[in-house]
């Protein structure tokens, strides 16, 4: 599972490993936001989105605390599980699973996590970019999102990347991770300029936004 907060170079992530051999199954290779695709199995997207909706969430409305699954829910899960029988290596992502993360891990015991995480006033941009979504709304979802990411790694130790580091610097980091994986990097690589339009911003954080990005930091490869 590939996991971090929505425009923080997951979409990056998944289609390098998808390149090295990872298995995506039905994934999107087009969004009018990512000319590359955003590389989530839209089916597992549109399941997330559900389960949250029930409990009155959303991908921009997260849960303080974790969310139990229904039986019905977690014998939905099975079967968009169930569509990788065969497959030796398969993943997915979708942001969302971050918030859900406490039911696919109880479904699939052993999965493996690669994490990725980016500098909240870079997030803030492509969130205004894309929607309009004013600065101190996106500040809050970073918070959110990357306070579950960092507990999940303390709880799971896993490689986790830093998107706002130099494209040749993320790379060899990358290839680092993709071996550790038992994955081959490919000699094409996924990265392009269109996947990082917006870089970070000096200007002055919030305390407790500059904590976590700095021991987010303090944690990647």
């Amino acid at each position: 599972m590939v996991v971090g907060m929505h425009r923080s170079g997951t979409s990056f992530l998944t289609g390098s490993l998808q390149q090295a051999g990872l298995e995506l199954g039905k994934f999107s290779a087009w969004n009018p936001h990512n000319l590359k695709g955003n590389r989530e199995n839209l089916e597992i997207v549109a399941f997330n989105d559900e389960v949250l909706l029930k409990r009155g969430f959303a991908w921009d409305n997260p849960p303080a605390e974790p969310v139990l699954w229904s039986d019905e829910e977690y014998a939905a899960a099975r079967e968009l599980i169930a569509e990788y029988d065969g497959v030796a290596r398969w993943g997915f992502k979708d942001p969302r699973t971050l918030l859900l993360v406490e039911g696919w891990r109880h479904l699939l015991p052993e999965l493996r996590f690669v994490g990725i995480f980016r500098h909240p006033t870079a997030v803030a941009q492509s969130l205004a970019a894309r929607g309009g979504m004013p600065q101190e709304q996106a500040f809050a979802l970073w918070l959110a999102y990357n306070k579950r990411l960092l507990a999940l790694y303390r709880q799971v130790k896993f490689p986790l990347l830093c998107f706002d580091e130099d494209e040749s610097v993320l790379h060899r980091k990358l290839d680092a991770v993709l071996d550790e994986l038992g994955l081959e990097p490919s000699a094409e690589r996924f990265f392009s300029a269109e996947l990082k339009h917006h870089e970070q911003v000096r200007q002055p954080l919030p305390a407790e936004l500059q904590k976590l990005y700095r021991e987010l930091c303090r944690c990647a490869r």
